[in-house]
């Protein structure tokens, strides 16, 4: 009788997660079977949405819903706290798997070439979310001191960071956040958000939904200057094209033309303004400096040779995320990918790397909303299939399931399973109960691991 196909994933987000779904509505599910091991660094799952999305976005953190039905399948175990290469390498994973898919995703900030980017008060988004996200990684504090702040980038991540930059500490504690955050930022001195974007309301990236729920806080006035809504035959070609930026752009129109309201918090929308250079004294941020931008009829913008110096002490680049290199794997070091075919690794020969695949961000870039990697997972589980009934995959020397548990208990590596996150879970839930929230996050490694019963 032939055994089920085996298969790794690396990465326990949402797109190694949609993979296995994908894997486990196949014909070949039914007949061999599958048997898939995910591994994950955290010792929680979820990625991005636990540790990328910002604690007053519950609605997307309901998304963890769905995936739990998938992590609860029985063909599916999960090995958290367990990283590649360092505890488990590609030599190591074909031992153990006819294929292995990699989905892990982008954690890195994206850089942004201008002078003054790497002055003391300069921050990167990425990390600012992490943090606020109880990242176990990272520095338990955050400097908040700036009073006035300037975000560069007008994506989603922009407006998690100004919102979060601009909300009060209260305001956020029925959410998840941990204590160390829950006091980093009751003591935040910041009464100004400035985001900037260097094109018009017609190209912002953001949803409009992300955009809308800026202006429900109580403590936050949001302004949009009537002379930054422009729009030229390729905005308004966009806006025709593409619902979602109309929306946004009617919104930016309707907040244009109210009168400015008595709320504490201002947070400014710019557009047409180029950030140049990050202005400093004393290794420290004291100012922005943009250019004034103009269309040029096809959407995108000239810069005019008109500077403004904006008075900020802090600035948080949101202009992209970038995933870590992968070891053992092609490269490209403009997009931060893998390079692929259909999901399927191709080497710089043309090749494909055999039985190794990519999904999510990691094949096709930080893009994109985290239901969109479905597409990607269904389109390199086909073909990984493909290899398999093709007899395209190699033949891994031990498939048997308690071979993988065997190696890491050889390497004393300390790991957590899908049981171990409902008692992470459970714990987490314990925390928030005497206050009325639906739970507190466990930030530190060791505290996770111990909750996880690893």
């Amino acid at each position: 009788m032939p055994r089920p196909l085996r298969v790794a994933i690396v990465g326990a987000g949402p797109a190694g997660i949609y993979a296995a779904d994908a894997l486990l509505k196949s014909d070949v599910a039914a007949d061999p079977g599958v048997s898939i091991d995910i591994f994950e660094r955290m010792p929680a799952p979820f990625g991005l949405i636990r540790y990328g999305v910002a604690p007053d976005h519950p609605r997307i953190k309901g998304i963890v819903t769905a995936l739990h039905q998938v992590l609860d399948k029985p063909q599916i175990r999960l090995f958290g706290n367990v990283d590649y290469p360092n505890d488990i390498s590609l030599d190591d994973l074909r031992a153990f798997y006819d294929a292995v898919i990699f989905s892990t995703g982008a954690t890195a900030d994206r850089e942004l070439r201008i002078p003054g980017i790497d002055l003391d008060g300069s921050y990167g988004a990425a990390d600012f979310v992490s943090w606020y996200d109880g990242h176990p990684d990272v520095p338990r504090t955050w400097p908040l001191q700036a009073e006035k702040v300037a975000v560069l980038g007008v994506g989603n991540v922009a407006l998690d960071v100004a919102r979060i930059l601009a909300k009060t500490g209260d305001e956020l504690l029925p959410t998840e956040i941990p204590p160390n955050v829950y006091e980093g930022l009751k003591a935040n001195k910041a009464l100004e958000i400035h985001v900037f974007g260097r094109r018009g309301p017609a190209q912002a990236k953001f949803s409009p939904m992300e955009l809308r729920e800026l202006d429900h806080s109580p403590n936050i006035e949001v302004i949009v200057d009537p002379e930054d809504i422009d729009y030229d035959a390729g905005s308004i070609e966009t806006r025709r094209g593409n619902k979602q930026a109309d929306m946004v752009a009617k919104t930016l129109e309707n907040w244009a033309i109210r009168d400015v309201g008595d709320r504490p918090h201002k947070l400014f929308l710019h557009f047409f303004e180029s950030p140049t250079e990050v202005l400093g004294e004393d290794g420290r941020v004291v100012g922005l400096r943009t250019e004034r931008t103009a269309l040029d009829g096809t959407g995108n913008v000239k810069g005019t040779g008109a500077f403004k110096d904006w008075d900020v002490t802090a600035v948080y680049r949101a202009v992209g995320y970038l995933s870590d290199k992968l070891p053992k794997l092609p490269w490209d070091i403009e997009t931060g990918t893998v390079p692929d075919e259909g999901g399927r690794v191709i080497q710089e020969s043309g090749e494909h790397l055999q039985s190794t695949y990519v999904t999510g961000w990691i094949r096709r870039g930080p893009v994109g909303l985290i239901g969109h990697t479905k597409g990607d997972a269904n389109e390199t589980v086909a073909n990984l299939l493909d290899d398999y009934t093709s007899g395209r995959l190699h033949t891994p020397t031990a498939p048997q399931p308690e071979a993988v548990e065997a190696f890491l208990g050889e390497r004393n590596i300390r790991f957590t399973t899908w049981d171990g996150w409902y008692q992470l879970d459970a714990a987490e839930k314990a925390l928030g109960e005497p206050q009325g929230r639906e739970r507190v996050k466990i930030v530190e490694r060791e505290d996770m691991l111990r909750a996880s019963g690893a």
